[in-house]
């Protein structure tokens, strides 16, 4: 990529205000409410700010337990897709934290027939396609706009588990993607790499993340969402109370892809991670390895500020001892 392509003035403005980063500004509202009796999650390992809360089994394996409700805009563009990526999103949760997916719940509102057997058949080809259950859930038949929420539980082994809170300075950021696919169908911000593939396919590249965990491969991670690459990247920065250095010139970009696009796109199956230097190759050669293009972008850093930089030019993109994505701090 040629530096003259970089205007780091542009991306910033475009990266702060991009809706995906911003609606997430809110959350530390409702954590706030929550902070008080905190003290009490006597299993909880991980509570908020991560893919999944983590609760303690007393075994060798913990619980993850998340859940995602799907955007209204989403749901009017194409509820086959809506209800598709219901369960595309919450697997990723899952494997972002190296876990293993067991199965899905969901709440249901509408009183659109047609529009609900839209919506439960993508659920049904989103089973089929990354082979997780949804095993029951609650319908609201009467209610005049159509809603969704899914909830998933999944495994991990306790001392391979992937947080986001974890991350050290001196590490290497690998950003990660499956650049095999399409951009949209629904929106300009989401990019299609699971529904043209087999099964089997798929499977292994979302699966890839409990194999990096268990070879500890990975400081931390998180999957790339609605906040894009940078995004992600500043919450997992946020969580683990660090900053970060990312050469934008590094980032791989499908072709034809605009790129301030791309730092926006929910990648499907892509990934945000830190890596021990001695680790980072390694890490990358198992994303290789699955089908999923891996790079070195930046390294983590103590000054809590998100810095992008293209050549000689660089901007601090995100402060946070005064800016927020989610607002969920490191403990």
């Amino acid at each position: 990529m040629e530096e003259s392509h970089l205007d780091l003035d542009k991306i910033a403005h475009e990266i702060r205000s991009f809706e995906g980063l911003t609606r997430k500004h809110s959350i530390s509202d409702i954590t706030n409410i929550f902070e008080e009796v905190r003290s009490q999650y006597g299993n909880c390992i991980v509570d908020f700010g991560d893919d999944a809360a983590v609760l303690d089994s007393g075994g060798d394996e913990v619980i993850l337990f998340a859940a995602d409700g799907i955007w209204g805009r989403l749901l009017d563009a194409s509820p086959w897709w809506a209800g598709y990526s219901s369960v595309l999103v919450n697997v990723n949760d899952i494997s972002a934290m190296g876990g293993r997916p067991l199965g899905m719940v969901n709440v249901l509102s509408s009183s659109d027939k047609g529009a609900c057997v839209q919506l439960l058949n993508g659920i049904k080809d989103g089973i089929s396609k990354f082979g997780v259950p949804m095993v029951g859930g609650h319908l609201h038949p009467d209610t005049p706009n159509l809603s969704l929420s899914v909830a998933i539980v999944g495994v991990a082994k306790k001392d391979c588990l992937i947080r986001s809170d974890t991350a050290r300075a001196g590490d290497l950021v690998i950003a990660a993607y499956d650049m095999v696919g399409n951009v949209g169908p629904n929106s300009p911000y989401s990019w299609d790499s699971t529904t043209m593939k087999e099964p089997a396919d798929v499977r292994e590249k979302y699966m890839v993340m409990q194999t990096i965990g268990e070879a500890h491969a990975v400081t931390a991670g998180k999957d790339i969402s609605n906040p894009g690459t940078l995004g992600t990247l500043g919450m997992l920065l946020e969580t683990s109370g660090k900053g970060a250095v990312v050469d934008l010139d590094k980032i791989p970009v499908p072709d034809g892809v605009d790129f301030i696009q791309w730092l926006k796109i929910y990648p499907a199956t892509g990934y945000i991670v830190t890596s021990a230097p001695a680790d980072a190759g390694r890490c990358i050669q198992m994303f290789e390895d699955a089908g999923i293009t891996a790079r070195v972008i930046g390294e983590i850093t103590d000054d809590k500020k998100l810095t992008i930089t293209s050549g000689e030019d660089s901007r601090v993109l995100l402060d946070f001892e005064q800016d927020i994505v989610t607002g969920i701090t490191a403990r």
